[in-house]
């Protein structure tokens, strides 16, 4: 689908309260606060040690060697945020302060467990503060591409290893909005480019279906 990851960062936008204190997974994540809803200020932490994280700097201001997100790109604090130590930022997460993270997956299931941080016989970095991301704050989104060149991300159970266990609470893709419940996967918003029988197709974990399913609103 063309835009998708517009799509998807346009709707994960609107989850975001007035004064978040929001952490972005690097990729499509990244891109949500060019589509925060007017009057919506969020402050960015990123886990590496930035909390108050600004727009990218430009050449002129950018100091690689000092300054990055946490997925290594050049970084800087915003006016009023500040540079604080590892230790620090994930005291922040680990203690609760995090209203919201949204990263990317390679793979949910139906009971909301995720694996985003290694595909085996690849070589990876690590998971990096995805681990503690996802269990310390207080709303779990993961934005991601309902598919993958055709292979299907939300599953009954992952095959992957996992980042973390029963931690996810909302999954945005193109094509739907997915709430993760005790129950399972409930379908809430879909995309009128799709119908709820080709969701259920691009997924393997069966979705549920209540009345009040509402179509995505997104303003591009």
């Amino acid at each position: 689908m063309e835009n998708a990851k517009v799509l998807i960062a346009a709707r994960t936008a609107q989850e975001l309260n007035d004064g978040d204190v929001v952490n972005l997974g690097i990729g499509l994540p990244t891109m949500v606060p060019d589509y925060l809803p007017k009057g919506i200020h969020v402050v960015l932490q990123s886990e590496n040690g930035i909390i108050g994280t600004g727009p990218k700097p430009t050449a002129e201001n950018a100091d690689p060697a000092h300054m990055t997100d946490a997925g290594g790109q050049p970084a800087i604090a915003a006016p009023g945020g500040a540079y604080i130590d590892s230790a620090v930022s994930f005291g922040l997460i680990r203690g609760g302060h995090v209203d919201c993270t949204i990263l990317g997956a390679l793979e949910v299931d139906q009971e909301g467990n995720l694996a985003n941080w290694i595909i085996p016989g690849k070589k990876v970095p690590g998971m990096g503060g995805a681990m503690d991301l996802v269990v310390g704050a207080k709303k779990v989104i993961v934005a991601m591409e309902h598919t993958s060149k055709g292979s299907l991300k939300i599953l009954k159970k992952c095959r992957l290893p996992l980042t973390a266990v029963k931690c996810v609470d909302l999954i945005i893709t193109e094509m739907a909005v997915i709430r993760v419940t005790p129950e399972g996967l409930e379908l809430t918003e879909y995309n009128p480019e799709f119908t709820a029988e080709q969701i259920q197709a691009a997924t393997e974990a069966p979705l549920i279906v209540k009345d009040g399913l509402k179509k995505m609103a997104v303003a591009l």
